[in-house]
């Protein structure tokens, strides 16, 4: 039917036509009306009456259109939910990665747990959730290959080969300093406490323990101790240092998600994106702008290992050998 407008419009053009003709003068009684015009005055009668009686359905026959249903609810796209770290790292991977972190032979055996480590990226959501599957993989095995290194208790001829033995010290062996920057006020050194590297990361000076400990919610700077004794901090500030840029210098996690837009100079001293600026990031001072260093090859080294764990491609640009340091 008609909507309640169109049907009124209907009646009222219906009653413009009958009631425009003159008084004592119907429409009918002119009978020199042609045939044609008696017709088309039937018609209009017809169809004004029916206007005034109930309304006219003008709209195409039910055999030729389509009814649209009742509106049902609207029900939210929602999207697929990102797979936790440990979804894509299970606890089978995480020791096949790490196969002797807890042989005697290591000072840190049964110090970097499992559960730890899931502890710890819990609290940094975007750590091993951005990009696609391949990306987010790939940002877990350069993050876990970059902490090898800096633990690893590897040699050339060792058992299950040098890549197999990450995650071995959880502290600097005979540091040559305490680490302690004296110029660096906004994060002072407290008297009698060594800066050396701790953790997975190997997190080293003041300028790191100070800020890390802010942000993870303990004192570094009074207590850097803390990150060799208690792994689920020593996992958080490894965590902390990897998703935190410190100007100049972009956060590794940046470089490894593609996210990481370089600046002028940057592409001036040939910091391109790839696990190798992530090398750089790390300790590019004393590893970048040497070739074939040995350092940079154990890191690529073990990257290309849990590359291959994870069935995921390591991308190019794996070393910094051509790379200017931040520093």
């Amino acid at each position: 039917m008609l909507s309640f407008q169109a049907t009124l419009l209907t009646r009222q053009a219906c009653c413009i036509f009958i009631y425009n003709t003159k008084p004592k003068q119907p429409v009918f009684s002119n009978l020199k009306m042609t045939t044609s015009s008696l017709v088309s005055s039937l018609l209009i009668i017809i169809v004004c009456s029916a206007a005034l009686l109930g309304g006219v359905d003008a709209r195409p026959s039910s055999a030729s259109r389509v009814e649209a249903g009742p509106a049902g609810p609207v029900r939210p796209i929602r999207p697929r939910p990102i797979a936790p770290v440990s979804a894509l790292v299970p606890k089978q991977l995480f020791d096949k990665l790490f196969l002797h972190k807890d042989d005697a032979a290591c000072p840190a055996n049964n110090f970097y747990s499992y559960e730890s480590f899931i502890k710890a990226a819990r609290c940094f959501p975007s750590f091993g959730s951005t990009g696609n599957l391949a990306t987010r993989k790939r940002e877990i095995a350069a993050f876990l290959a970059q902490i090898s290194h800096e633990t690893t208790g590897g040699w050339a001829t060792a058992p299950d080969g040098p890549y197999s033995w990450g995650l071995c010290f959880k502290e600097e062996v005979s540091p040559g300093s305490d680490y302690c920057d004296s110029s660096n006020t906004q994060w002072p050194c407290v008297p009698g406490k060594s800066y050396k590297g701790r953790g997975p990361i190997q997190l080293s000076w003041n300028y790191n323990y100070g800020p890390a400990g802010r942000a993870l919610g303990f004192d570094g700077l009074n207590n850097p101790e803390l990150v060799s004794n208690n792994s689920l901090i020593a996992f958080r500030t490894a965590l902390w240092f990897w998703t935190t840029p410190q100007s100049p210098k972009p956060s590794c996690h940046d470089v490894m998600v593609g996210t990481y837009v370089p600046t002028q100079a940057d592409v001036a001293a040939n910091r391109t994106a790839g696990y190798g600026l992530v090398t750089n990031i790390i300790n590019g001072g004393l590893e970048c702008g040497i070739p074939n260093d040995a350092r940079v090859n154990d890191r690529i080294g073990y990257f290309k290992r849990y590359a291959q764990l994870f069935q995921v491609y390591t991308g190019t640009n794996l070393d910094c050998q051509y790379q200017k340091s931040f520093a």
